[in-house]
């Protein structure tokens, strides 16, 4: 069984978790690091994927109204529209090799879902899929979304699970490009409050269970 190896780094702003990807991406192809699951939160910032003209007109708020609440808006490389990151959030990147046996696009963002409605089992809340649609739903609202990059079979960016995030920052864009669905938290589904390291906890064990991984952890590191 291959080993996955966890890497809860804190908050770490967004820029910084990107050019970290980056050369963890390059490490797992060059083979220095085994596949990793990177976990963390962000800043405050909203994101804008490859659909970069559709995902910059679903940001609501004005340049000035983001500033003064301190949001970054970056552009970045993964799939999707656009999203909004922030403390109360875990975020997990994945940096793996889906080769030999899982060069599958499609299957791989399924087992992304099934590792976080797995993860919100754990805590009692019944999640599950929205035909046509990618993340982890609790009835119309969003739990957890998804963006993807994947080269030459290497992942990076990933998914993003909301526990006890300021879900008042979603007003601010047009999450996914979906107008027609919410967004919801861990905490505000069962109703109390629930620590980020029980959440990170679920989320490992549940990614090496869908990915058939053994788990290993790793010290904080941002080399």
């Amino acid at each position: 069984m291959r080993t996955l190896a966890i890497r809860r780094l804190g908050r770490v702003p967004y820029g910084e978790a990107l050019r970290l990807q980056e050369r963890l991406v390059e490490d797992r192809r060059a083979g220095r690091v085994d596949d990793l699951l990177l976990l963390l939160e962000h800043s405050p910032v909203i994101t804008i994927g490859v659909r970069r003209e559709s995902g910059a007109s679903h940001v609501l708020a004005t340049p000035g109204a983001l500033a003064a609440r301190g949001i970054e808006v970056i552009d970045t490389g993964r799939g999707g529209d656009v999203t909004y990151h922030g403390p109360g959030q875990v975020v997990g990147y994945p940096i793996i090799d889906l080769r030999p046996d899982r060069r599958d696009v499609h299957r791989y963002v399924r087992d992304l879902e099934r590792v976080m409605i797995g993860a919100a089992a754990d805590f009692g809340v019944e999640a599950g899929r929205v035909d046509g649609l990618t993340g982890a739903w609790v009835g119309a609202d969003k739990l957890g979304a998804i963006g993807v990059r994947i080269s030459r079979w290497i992942t990076s960016h990933g998914f993003a699970f909301n526990v006890s995030t300021d879900l008042s920052h979603f007003d601010l864009i047009v999450p996914c490009g979906i107008r027609d669905r919410g967004v919801t938290s861990l905490e505000r589904l069962v109703g109390r409050p629930v620590a980020q390291a029980e959440v990170e906890r679920a989320i490992a064990w549940r990614f090496c269970e869908v990915f058939d991984r053994q788990l290993v952890e790793k010290e904080p590191n941002h080399q």
